[in-house]
């Protein structure tokens, strides 16, 4: 029979140590592993919200991308579209102002004409049909010239406009507004409103 006061006995104090030591670790262990959850969850919760940094960076990258391509896509737009109207304008000027270079060596032999026309005396016989062969020539010309849009030029009593007069002289006349043509030395010329050659003209003071 073993002794009861045998059994009672405290065990062998280094193992007691170990069995403490082993518990401490334990404990230890536990903290760590407590001590690290948070990290965990806060790190998981900060990973969202610096993804969604980036996207917005991204997003602002590419609206600012979109919008420069937009801007130089209406400039490009803008362009082309000005070069149309240009090429159409200066179709349209060549074909408004083809026969310029054309009047302006006709207009002379008009002048020709008027001046034949003023220096014949109106005569019966021979002369007389010259003089009417002169004037209907002079109206066929006229008239070919006004259906191309050429208009002749003959301000008699008509304001100074230095847009299509060219002074020569100026009068005294009490008998009209200072500024008026009194005389149209040399008539001039517009094709399709554009200036040919300036009448050349006398002004009143």
């Amino acid at each position: 029979m073993v002794n009861k006061q045998e059994n009672d006995t405290p065990e062998n104090p280094q193992a007691a140590e170990a069995k403490t030591a082993e518990a401490a670790l334990a404990d230890a262990a536990g903290q760590d592993c407590a001590a690290t959850e948070p990290e965990l969850a806060l790190e998981e919760t900060m990973q969202p919200a610096a993804d969604i940094d980036g996207l917005r960076a991204q997003l602002e990258v590419a609206q600012q991308e979109a919008a420069e391509a937009r801007d130089q896509m209406m400039r490009a737009v803008a362009e082309a579209q000005n070069a149309r109207r240009r090429a159409e304008k200066d179709v349209s000027s060549a074909r408004l102002f083809a026969l310029e270079r054309f009047v302006q060596d006709l207009v002379p032999v008009i002048d020709n004409l008027e001046r034949a026309l003023e220096s014949m005396p109106a005569e019966a016989g021979s002369a007389s049909t010259v003089l009417e062969g002169v004037q209907l020539t002079l109206k066929s010309f006229l008239d070919v010239l006004a259906r191309f849009n050429v208009e002749q030029l003959n301000p008699v009593g008509e304001p100074f406009d230095p847009k299509f007069h060219q002074a020569i002289s100026m009068l005294e006349s009490p008998d009209v507004e200072p500024g008026s043509v009194l005389n149209v030395v040399q008539k001039g010329y517009t094709l399709n409103g554009r200036l040919v050659r300036a009448a050349m003209v006398v002004v009143s003071r």
